[in-house]
């Protein structure tokens, strides 16, 4: 997949307790983001946070109190789009928010690792 110039990155704030059909959301997310070809998905788990209802989520000393978490993709805007409608139907309470990027690099180490050995030769 080629990817560059002008792209869309979406981000999606939610509580780590959140679920999908029994599955933790960011895992669910990261699933049918794959599983519909898109560029490629990040999970971040925030130290403290709030949202909508202005309660501040942290860690207590011996138990998590539904930490932040951050789920963050990145592709052109068409497929993008295309993957809206399914994460308004997965993420019940949260943030779903987009903006535009400028895509710099996006390559697989393997295509890296040839340019390298190019620049040896």
């Amino acid at each position: 997949m080629k990817l560059s110039g002008s792209a869309k990155m979406i981000r999606i704030h939610f509580g780590e307790d959140d679920r999908w059909h029994g599955k933790p959301l960011h895992e669910a997310i990261v699933e049918e983001a794959r599983r519909r070809d898109l560029a490629g998905a990040t999970v971040y788990r925030g130290i403290e946070g709030y949202g909508a209802s202005s309660r501040i989520h942290r860690k207590h000393l011996l138990t998590s109190s539904d930490l932040p978490v951050m789920v963050c993709i990145i592709d052109e805007e068409s497929k993008i789009q295309q993957f809206l409608p399914v994460l308004e139907k997965m993420v019940y309470e949260g943030l779903i928010a987009i903006s535009d990027v400028e895509v710099i690099r996006y390559t697989h180490r393997e295509h890296a690792s040839r340019g390298d050995d190019a620049a040896h030769a």
